[in-house]
């Protein structure tokens, strides 16, 4: 029995943005979520060969090598954002093509080890950081010109889903190819 197309593509399932703020137990759960994503990618892709590391997680999909590069790319402007709900009255942030940013050479080519070197430290920031807002703070917002109104709240939901949503991309096609 073969998985959907829609199983393949939302491995942990499709991400529910939260109607209210996170209870601390499912703030914590997110955030740890983030705080061990380095590492789980990192065992992910352990020991893929190029070949491997070029194979799409399913039909029409990114390569392993463009979701490891994606994820960096999208953390890094997920710090970026949270700090900014947090320094600023309600700023608008800037979207950006992620599509095109997998599509360059270096997300198509690059060493996997780069964007996982980078997400250790980046994810190291932000650990220490949302450890030190306080729990009022994560109600504050920032406008996305596409998708309206976040707060940290939602942005934390997020990126934790989205920590393992990716992760289990690769673990899943792992399995399914007997790697």
């Amino acid at each position: 029995m073969t998985a959907d197309a829609d199983d393949l593509r939302f491995p942990v399932g499709k991400f529910h943005k939260p109607r209210a703020p996170l209870t601390r137990a499912e703030r914590a759960s997110a955030i740890l979520d983030m705080a061990e994503l380095p590492a789980r990618l990192g065992d992910a892709v352990r020991g893929l060969s190029e070949e491997q590391l070029d194979t799409p997680y399913r039909d029409g999909g990114w390569t392993v090598r463009q979701v490891v590069h994606h994820v960096a790319d999208s953390h890094l402007n997920a710090y970026c954002r949270m700090r900014l709900a947090v320094t600023e009255d309600n700023p608008t942030i800037k979207p950006y093509a992620e599509d095109r940013w997998a599509d360059l050479a270096d997300a198509r080519s690059a060493p996997v080890g780069i964007s996982l070197a980078l997400l250790e430290s980046l994810h190291a920031r932000l650990d220490a950081f949302l450890q030190s807002v306080p729990a009022d703070q994560f109600a504050r917002t920032l406008q996305h010109p596409e998708s309206g109104a976040q707060t940290l709240d939602s942005l934390v939901a997020l990126y934790g889903w989205h920590s393992r949503h990716h992760t289990a991309h690769i673990t899943e096609l792992r399995k399914r190819n007997g790697w």
